[in-house]
């Protein structure tokens, strides 16, 4: 993989020339996704400014056009009628004041009356590379493209760490105010969530304090990503915790976990009920970002990074040199204690003919699989003779379903591990699962449990065996993002 210099990082774009031949060059890459949200070059990374707005959904995600490296961070805006069809809308955001000089980095956005407002992290650094993060907005204008505030809302505390990012608007009804949940990392390197709050939505903010999470005080060390939702009347906190290893995780130290409990405002204090869940299982699941504005109390809509910070990929490798997308879109919503996670249903329209199972797989397909009761196996993307590929084995007496990478032909991020396992309380019933080019989503027993992964099968590898009494039904999927060049 290239070595990238400071300066080929932090480059600013001065036009679409700078970067038309290489988006050329990403379109003859054979792992462009058909119905995932993709970067147009370079890399994409977390979901941002994630809203409805007059019937129109919005989505950023923060964008480095140069190359798979985390460099100069831009916003880059898609839009969709229905969380399926996406199409490009270009720069969202540019790292173009004083405020954001060195990155606009992620955030959120709501829709209030004729306005969509997005909150973002403006990385300024100064000669000496010293950081100072600011909390900053802009609207969007008519022309459909965001408008910078002059000024930041705020700027750091220094009774925390230079790690103050990722706000996270929130409207609580209750006391008819705004709240700004970031995520930060204390003085002693402990993740948290500072609190801010306001009765306008771009004026009038000040600091509430930290957010209490009993039992949570020590718990990773820096939480990224915060989100507060209340789904059903039960309050879920969902974060993505860095700097440390959590159990069945592998050597990752990058999480994505939520909690279900009580968000007493008042008092900032989320109080768990019950012990903390993996969002996803998966290998590659990241700093998932919850749709604002969505008007519907019994469910929420969440996407996420399909990547991990300081991971990379084979398409780093090719002479695009791109990688990353965003995961389907999915409706979240409350059971037993639990979050159920399903992939919106308006996705299904992309199915196109079932195709025979006869031991291929297209290259972008969704797989509707009725498990037999006991152990069994379920191999994706194997060679001609059924060896290698993704592996799925289910240990009935465990209720756990491993999942293993190792077999195939191109291998990545293996000091993080290959092998992970996603339980289930219930046993396995049913699997849900979503192939698209260089990504593979499954959903087990209606959303019980999610695995998100990437995967990159040679040509070789559009094969699959299962075990006796597996049935499959596989349905090609058609395109449903479109890939034009806007910037």
């Amino acid at each position: 993989m290239k070595e990238w210099t400071r300066d080929e990082r932090y480059r600013a774009l001065s036009g679409p020339e700078d970067i038309r031949d290489l988006y050329e060059r990403t379109q003859t890459s054979a792992y462009r996704q058909l119905y995932h949200v993709q970067p147009i070059t370079g890399l994409s990374s977390d979901p941002n400014g994630f809203a409805l707005h007059k019937g129109v959904w919005h989505l950023c995600y923060q964008w480095c056009p140069w190359g798979a490296v985390h460099g100069l961070k831009y916003w880059y805006h898609v839009t969709s009628p229905d969380l399926v069809h996406w199409q490009n809308a270009g720069i969202g955001l540019a790292p173009d004041c004083f405020y954001d000089n060195r990155g606009a980095h992620s955030g959120s956005g709501i829709s209030r009356g004729d306005d969509l407002v997005f909150f973002y992290t403006g990385n300024h650094r100064d000669e000496d590379w010293t950081r100072t993060p600011y909390t900053c907005a802009a609207k969007l204008g008519p022309d459909n493209r965001p408008v910078k505030l002059d000024k930041p809302l705020f700027g750091p505390r220094d009774d925390h760490s230079e790690h103050q990012r990722d706000p996270k608007v929130v409207w609580n009804a209750a006391d008819q105010t705004y709240y700004i949940f970031i995520g930060a990392q204390t003085l002693d390197k402990r993740g948290c969530v500072m609190v801010y709050r306001s009765k306008e939505l771009l004026s009038g903010w000040e600091y509430a304090g930290e957010l209490r999470v009993p039992g949570y005080e020590s718990f990773g060390g820096m939480w990224e990503c915060p989100y507060i939702v209340n789904i059903s009347g039960h309050d879920v906190l969902i974060f993505s915790p860095q700097y440390t290893k959590l159990p069945g995780r592998g050597e990752s130290t990058n999480h994505n976990v939520y909690l279900i409990g009580r968000m007493d405002y008042d008092a900032l204090t989320f109080t768990p009920q019950g012990d903390y869940h993996y969002l996803d299982y998966g290998f590659d699941f990241y700093a998932a970002q919850g749709a604002a504005s969505i008007g519907d109390p019994d469910k929420a809509i969440l996407i996420a990074w399909i990547g991990l910070p300081d991971n990379h990929y084979p398409t780093a490798e090719e002479d695009a040199d791109w990688e990353g997308s965003l995961s389907l879109p999915r409706e979240l919503r409350v059971k037993d204690g639990r979050l159920l996670q399903t992939p919106i249903p308006a996705v299904r329209a992309l199915r196109e003919a079932e195709v025979p199972a006869d031991g291929t797989l297209p290259a972008a397909c969704e797989l509707e699989i009725d498990c037999p009761d006991g152990d069994f196996d379920l191999n994706l993307f194997t060679r001609p003779d059924g060896s290698g590929g993704l592996r799925l084995h289910y240990d009935s007496t465990r209720r756990v379903c491993a999942v293993d990478r190792s077999g195939m032909d191109l291998r990545f991020n293996q000091q993080v591990g290959e092998a992970l396992e996603m339980p289930l309380e219930s046993g396995l019933r049913t699997l849900d699962i979503f192939i698209d080019r260089s990504s593979c989503e499954i959903f087990a027993n209606d959303g019980e449990a999610t695995f998100t992964t990437h995967a990159y099968p040679t040509a070789r590898e559009f094969h699959y065996t299962a075990s006796e009494g597996v049935k499959l039904h596989i349905f090609p999927m058609s395109r449903s993002v479109t890939d034009e060049f806007v910037l």
